[in-house]
């Protein structure tokens, strides 16, 4: 009896509660469902009236007149292989070709970059670079302009040689305008002009004179670029390299409407004034030179580099004398 006793098998027969997981035989069950389907007109074409409707059985547990109910059904016979029907052949004709456009699946700008091929040669050839600006160009731009201009030259060979420009700082609407020679290691990695010590030593010198770089000075540097030797180290500037910045300085000077250009050191000093760039700043020093910039003409008073003044402390009276010589400048000038 499937883990039941005798003695609770026939408690449970004469309540009618058979143990619902007791299962019938395979044979049991195919009657019971054959007699649950038969029609009900077989029944009168026996004559027996007395025959109950089918159905559950008086005190049987549900679930089990519920799986009596149920047709079994037979075992499908085992299926013929169907015949594979041929599909008809597409017609031959010309291949149409596919629009243009990413495939599916295909990534944009993977296509955009299939449809318009680069000219690897040109990459790499300067004369494929836009070309740099002429001085007449340069002198009709704005600050805009000439921004662009400075990030995108080639004028001379020390922006030709990969190092990124140092653009100026410092007020636009100033009354001077302070430049130094070339750019240095410093002023690269600053990406400002007159960097670390020379820089805080040039603050000091502006602020006794009542001013400052924020407020009523513009700071650069004549070549934007810093000169390099083959093997990194900085160089002095040549004269091309000095004459293809000058058109930059000139119009920095006439953009923030300055009446005074400060110089620091010889090279900005003799490219201005038209001198040889190795002679001495002595010859510039000590006097106002009158500087046409932008068809003004303003004042330019020349001095010591700071950097010389940190290496050599007993010129600083020379450029304290300087910087009053170019404040006296700017009264006069009103």
């Amino acid at each position: 009896m499937n883990g039941v006793s005798e003695r609770d098998a026939i408690f449970l027969n004469e309540m009618g509660l058979t143990p619902l997981w007791q299962l019938r035989s395979a044979q049991a069950a195919v009657a019971a469902a054959v007699e649950a389907v038969q029609p009900a007109d077989t029944a009168e074409a026996t004559g027996s009236a007395d025959t109950p409707a089918p159905g559950p059985r008086p005190l049987q547990p549900v679930a089990q007149s519920a799986s009596a109910l149920a047709p079994v059904a037979a075992a499908p016979a085992p299926a013929e292989p169907e015949t594979p029907v041929p599909r008809p052949a597409r017609p031959a004709g010309p291949v149409q070709p596919r629009p243009p456009g990413p495939s599916p699946l295909q990534p944009v700008a993977q296509s955009v970059s299939a449809l318009a091929p680069v000219d690897l040669d040109s990459a790499w050839d300067d004369a494929a670079l836009p070309s740099a600006a002429t001085p007449e160009e340069i002198a009709q731009m704005d600050w805009d302009q000439l921004t662009i201009a400075i990030a995108a030259c080639r004028r001379c060979s020390a922006c030709r040689e990969g190092r990124a420009p140092v653009p100026g700082t410092g007020s636009r609407t100033a009354r001077w305008v302070v430049a130094a020679g070339a750019s240095t290691a410093a002023d690269d990695k600053a990406r400002m002009p007159l960097a670390g010590d020379p820089g805080k030593l040039l603050d000091n010198m502006l602020g006794a004179v009542g001013m400052s770089r924020e407020r009523d000075v513009y700071v650069t540097n004549l070549i934007k670029c810093r000169p390099a030797s083959a093997s990194g180290g900085e160089r002095a500037p040549t004269a091309q390299e000095a004459a293809a910045c000058r058109p930059y300085l000139e119009r920095e000077v006439a953009l923030t409407g300055a009446r005074t250009v400060l110089t620091l050191g010889q090279i900005a000093a003799n490219t201005l004034l038209g001198r040889p760039l190795q002679e001495s700043l002595a010859g510039a020093r000590g006097s106002v030179h009158a500087l046409e910039a932008g068809g003004a003409e303003v004042s330019l008073v020349a001095t010591l580099h700071p950097g010389e003044l940190l290496r050599r402390g007993g010129d600083k009276a020379l450029a304290w004398a300087d910087l009053c010589r170019a404040k006296g400048a700017r009264a006069r000038a009103g």
